[in-house]
């Protein structure tokens, strides 16, 4: 089959001639812009992004205000986006100090649904960036940003002298969008929302300018060693160093709600607090499950009711988990990943789920295995943090991904493991004998669908597709869009392999040195735009996919360290 841009090989999976045209121009446009020491205005970008027609931004060309792009992209920016004219990027504070830039004096800043470190100066967000997927990530965004909000800013323009709402539907029905995003980019503004649309009209247009300090490999690999020092020294320090390893990478709290029983300590609290603060959907799940008339899980749904509840009290759960036997620790450069060392010997196996299966309690005692569980990297930022580990410790057992992505034969909550991951930067495909099966995950799957041997592609960005890309995948049996299981795939090929990761070929990881295993679930449906996890969220119904794939990884360890007896 032959198409513009592409190519497909005798071994059966994708080589890339280069990424389809309008992409392949925008990500060429932009990568060559930021070699410059100057400053480049956002809106020479405007162009190549309107043509690129990406899936998350559909209605970029027109004058059609597309807020599910806008939410997307203020939720991945610092609030502080709104006032800002210039965006300076670098790697380290050096390099920012070397500039003019005195880091040390500008507030720190955080966007919602994005881990990366910014600081607040006069008109100036500096943003530390902590692999090249970063930069793939947050370009887009900003483009996306700053046409979307011209084009609100135009809308209630157009309203004359007449004051504009600010309601929800007063919104919808003067200056185009869904009652229901407005709502949500209220909710994301909070008490400035009012203030911000009334100062769009006064206010100047949109017009950022974006400035990079230089970026390289070598910083990356730098960045990741600061990292993962502080893990290391933590190790050292409580003497768990040179013990076995299981390196997973999920999120912040299911590791931990499965092998602590702290929530479920705290049942009788937290759904007091549910009952009486909700949010609604929570609230009848709760009756439903109390009630029989639901499928659902009593202790998802703790879970859950407790991952709000430490939201309002971190502290308060990092020491409730280290009293566990967790070690928690947070990181404080570019590389925004948590880290929890969880040695298994020093949990209680009275705290541990009941779905893992019937423990051996001496079996616990005796294993010397630790699992290093992150919260998992964006992108490359998976294949430097996997390969320093890698370089530092010398009894890894185990790898095993559980991660967001997009689907294109399924639906969110949904659970899809694959036999193959296709991965766009290197254009190499790798074929898996991935350590799960829809069997580990069935009997604690309520709400979704398991689907394993499907086969993963490893985007480089979210904004970096359009429906020509996502049919060409498609076409090849495609059906997993994600970002991070190719990084991890070449980190594993390594440990087997005298060679660096390879480019441009088909790689067999079935005999891996590790045992290596990769869970996503679905978060995004590309081709259904109401589908769209960016502006939206899974919510409780989400944890149901997400446990069942963090139970099937700790399952999988404990039966490996003879921590589960047999039937």
């Amino acid at each position: 089959m032959a198409e513009r841009g592409w190519e497909t090989t005798s071994s059966g999976g994708t080589d890339r001639a280069g990424l389809s045209d309008e992409v392949g121009l925008y990500h060429r446009t932009y990568t060559t812009l930021l070699r410059s020491s100057g400053e480049t205005r956002v809106r020479v970008l405007e162009p190549s992004h309107i043509a690129m027609s990406s899936s998350l931004h559909p209605l970029a060309a027109s004058d059609q205000l597309d807020l599910g792009a806008f939410l997307y992209a203020v939720r991945r920016l610092p609030d502080e986006i709104a006032e800002a004219r210039l965006i300076v990027l670098g790697q380290e504070q050096r390099q920012f100090s070397d500039a003019g830039f005195d880091l040390t004096a500008w507030p720190q800043a955080e966007s919602p649904a994005r881990r990366r470190l910014w600081h607040v100066g006069d008109g100036v967000l500096a943003v530390l960036l902590a692999s090249s997927s970063d930069v793939d990530d947050l370009i887009p965004t900003v483009v996306a940003f700053q046409i979307e909000w011209n084009k609100i800013r135009a809308r209630l323009r157009g309203c004359g002298d007449t004051e504009p709402p600010t309601d929800p539907e007063g919104l919808a029905q003067a200056i185009g969008g869904t009652p229901d995003d407005w709502q949500r980019l209220r909710e994301s503004w909070g008490d400035r929302f009012a203030d911000r649309l009334s100062g769009m009209l006064p206010g100047r247009r949109c017009d950022l300018r974006v400035r990079s300090l230089g970026m390289n490999y070598v910083g990356y690999a730098r960045l990741t060693r600061d990292w993962w020092r502080p893990v290391h020294g933590a190790m050292v320090t409580e003497a768990l160093h040179e013990r076995p390893i299981y390196f997973v990478s999920s999120n912040a709290h299911a590791m931990v709600n499965l092998m602590t029983g702290i929530a479920r300590q705290r049942e009788g609290e937290l759904l007091r607090d549910v009952e009486r603060h909700g949010p609604d959907d929570l609230r009848t799940e709760l009756g439903r499950i109390r009630e029989g008339r639901s499928d659902g899980s009593l202790e998802n749904l703790l879970y859950f009711a407790a991952r709000r509840a430490s939201e309002r009290d971190p502290d308060a759960r990092i020491s409730a988990e280290r009293r566990a036997g967790v070690i928690d620790l947070l990181p404080s450069g570019a590389l925004r990943v948590p880290a929890q060392v969880i040695p298994l010997d020093r949990i209680d196996p009275a705290g541990v789920d009941p779905r893992l299966g019937p423990l051996d309690h001496d079996g616990l005692a005796r294993s010397e295995a630790v699992i290093v569980n992150i919260d998992y990297p964006l992108g490359a930022s998976a294949y430097n943090i996997l390969r320093e580990i890698t370089v530092d410790v010398s009894r890894l057992r185990g790898v095993y991904v559980l991660g967001k992505a997009a689907t294109l034969n399924a639906d969110v909550g949904d659970v899809m493991i694959s036999g193959v991951v296709h991965d766009e930067r290197t254009r190499t495909t790798y074929w898996l004998d991935n350590a799960f099966t829809v069997e580990d995950l069935q009997p604690d799957l309520r709400y979704g669908t398991g689907l394993d041997n499907q086969k993963a592609v490893t985007v480089r960005s979210t904004f970096l597709q359009n429906r020509d890309h996502l049919d060409f995948y498609y076409r090849e049996a495609y059906t997993v869009v994600e970002m991070e299981a190719g990084p991890y795939c070449a980190a594993v090929h390594e440990l087997s392999d005298a060679d660096r990761h390879p480019v441009g070929e088909a790689i067999s990881l079935a005999r891996p040195a590790v045992d290596f295993g990769v869970i996503h679930y679905a978060s995004d449906t590309p081709y259904t735009q109401a589908r769209t996890l960016g502006a939206r969220g899974l919510s409780f119904f989400g944890m149901d996919a997400t446990y069942a794939g963090s139970l099937a990884i700790l399952r999988r360890i404990l039966r490996r360290e003879g921590a589960i007896r047999r039937p």
